[in-house]
């Protein structure tokens, strides 16, 4: 059985022993990136000219750049397909990608190989090559490779892909009276899709709060920053990355602070807070407060100042 592999990663690594680092913020990349199990052939070679994700309002393009790769020699490697595509909010149903051309080169019993391509004048043969018949990618340069969804994928606020996992199994073969013809027909499986949360935390003060002066000035819920601390190890067995601080800003003026942690990789993860040195608050409700990173949502934790005074020495 062939299996593939989409990853595409916003915080840190969350599976197969891939890292990327960054958290939060509005400028988090991600990136698709492609692997594949060993097979039997020498070369299974696939140039994908376009990625997109069909649903409610047609068609959105991840990607239109054409890559070329090698899926043999993915088997312990990674290649990046896709990077920095948003997905807005809707409904989707299937991830697609379309393939303008491929060459498989299959071992034959006494040691030789033969190559099989869509074209004689595929770009992504090796120089010289001699091709010994067809391989044949039904709809692939047209529709594209269909991977669909168990259901429609709904996605509340901008959010980004994650990880997507799939198998692909015969995805090469001979059909019966073809000949020297050969064809890719992949069948998918288990197709599953997941994509980043995001959480917005508000910060408004109790009315019967008066804030310190503090260094020549009076403090403001500006002065104060959200912090976001994934709760759980990273797969490697590494600790759990630091938590990210984001300034707490007004952009309204109805006195509610807000700081937004966007293209969150779903899971558990504790909100706190920081302030200036020397000042000591509380907040309700206490922190540091659990929340659930969920796919596809988008979320809002609100919080209380309750207190805030300058430290004792």
């Amino acid at each position: 059985m062939k299996r593939l592999q989409l990853l595409a990663f916003s915080l840190f690594a969350i599976a197969f022993g891939l890292v990327t680092v960054g958290c939060g913020g509005n400028d988090s990349s991600v990136t698709i990136k492609l692997t594949d199990a060993p097979g039997d052939f020498k070369a299974a070679v696939v140039t994908i000219s376009e990625v997109y994700l069909q649903g409610e309002g047609g068609r959105l393009v991840l990607s239109s750049e054409a890559t070329t790769t090698n899926l043999v020699t993915l088997a312990n490697d990674t290649k990046d397909i896709v990077k920095d595509a948003v997905v807005p909010a809707g409904r989707y149903s299937e991830l697609r990608f379309v393939i303008s051309g491929a060459y498989i080169e299959v071992e034959q019993e006494d040691g030789s190989t033969l190559i099989y391509a869509t074209d004689e004048n595929y770009e992504g043969l090796p120089e010289g090559a001699q091709v010994a018949g067809r391989l044949q990618t039904p709809s692939f340069s047209s529709s594209g490779l269909k991977v669909k969804f168990d259901g429609d994928v709904e996605v509340s606020g901008e959010q980004k892909v994650i990880l997507v996992d799939f198998d692909v199994s015969q995805s090469f073969g001979k059909e019966r009276g073809q000949g020297d013809k050969w064809v890719m027909k992949p069948v998918i499986k288990g197709a599953d899709i997941t994509f980043s949360g995001s959480v917005n935390v508000t910060l408004a003060k109790d009315a019967a709060v008066i804030l310190p002066e503090f260094e020549g000035r009076v403090l403001s819920l500006a002065d104060f920053k959200a912090t976001l601390k994934p709760t759980e190890a990273s797969p490697d067995g590494a600790s759990a990355p630091a938590a990210e601080e984001i300034a707490l800003t007004d952009a309204n003026g109805d006195g509610i602070f807000e700081a937004s942690f966007k293209f969150l990789v779903p899971g558990n993860y504790e909100i706190g807070f920081t302030g200036p040195e020397g000042i000591s608050f509380t907040i309700n409700p206490a922190v540091p407060a659990s929340v659930v990173i969920v796919s596809g949502q988008d979320q809002t934790q609100a919080f209380v100042l309750t207190s805030a005074s300058i430290a004792m020495q």
